[in-house]
């Protein structure tokens, strides 16, 4: 039986006081650190595999063991599923079933997948952020993705942009990021009826308020 999960604790209590100066450092300086090598293979090869067939494109980023991109492009078989996370361990989880044609698992550093991603000129359809990683103390604003360098490539892809968290202040902060960017955004609670992360499902479970913030991206 799985433990319940704990709810996240941190000191910080609202938007973080240095989240208006960040954002606006990362959106007035490009982001020049080196692609990795191995990232840039990995976006070759998605994007060989994205043009054997023309489809509207649906990005699950941080997908972890790729439980959410499954459930996607089983939803959406008109559609292509790109599933990216940086563990291996991961993405070579053995899961029940085989994988649905049209989705790509793929094992790539974001950082530098969003900078390939934005300079190829990917629109994706939608694009998911789904409970990333909320680095709850206050010293870790920068590895939260609206404190990171690559946040303008975060939002240069278009589409609508949705992200889930159990942490309501990541998601408050990553409105108010794109609130400085030009972009409005609806956050709200929400019921997981149908979990399709195993992190959604233990929330869920351990009785925790679910939030989710969407965004429509120009």
């Amino acid at each position: 039986m799985q433990a319940p999960s704990r709810p996240v604790l941190s000191p910080q209590e609202g938007v973080h006081e240095k989240l208006e100066e960040t954002v606006r450092r990362h959106l007035s300086a490009p982001f020049l650190r080196p692609v990795a090598d191995h990232t840039r293979a990995a976006f070759e090869a998605v994007e060989e595999k994205l043009a054997t067939a023309d489809r509207p494109l649906i990005l699950d980023a941080c997908c972890g063991v790729g439980d959410s991109s499954r459930v996607l492009a089983a939803q959406n078989p008109d559609r292509w599923v790109v599933g990216v996370d940086k563990s291996e361990d991961r993405l070579s989880r053995e899961r029940v079933g085989d994988n649905p044609e049209n989705l790509i698992l793929i094992r790539a550093d974001l950082n530098d997948f969003y900078r390939l991603a934005e300079d190829a000129g990917w629109r994706p359809e939608r694009h998911y952020i789904l409970y990333p990683n909320p680095w709850p103390k206050p010293g870790h604003l920068k590895r939260r993705w609206h404190g990171a360098p690559v946040f303008p490539s975060l939002i240069g892809l278009s589409g609508r942009l949705e992200l889930r968290s159990n942490w309501k202040i990541y998601l408050e902060e990553f409105a108010a990021a794109l609130r400085i960017a030009g972009y409005e955004s609806t956050l709200e609670p929400f019921e997981a009826t149908d979990p399709i992360t195993p992190f959604e499902r233990k929330y869920r479970d351990s009785g925790h308020t679910l939030w989710r913030l969407t965004a429509e991206l120009a």
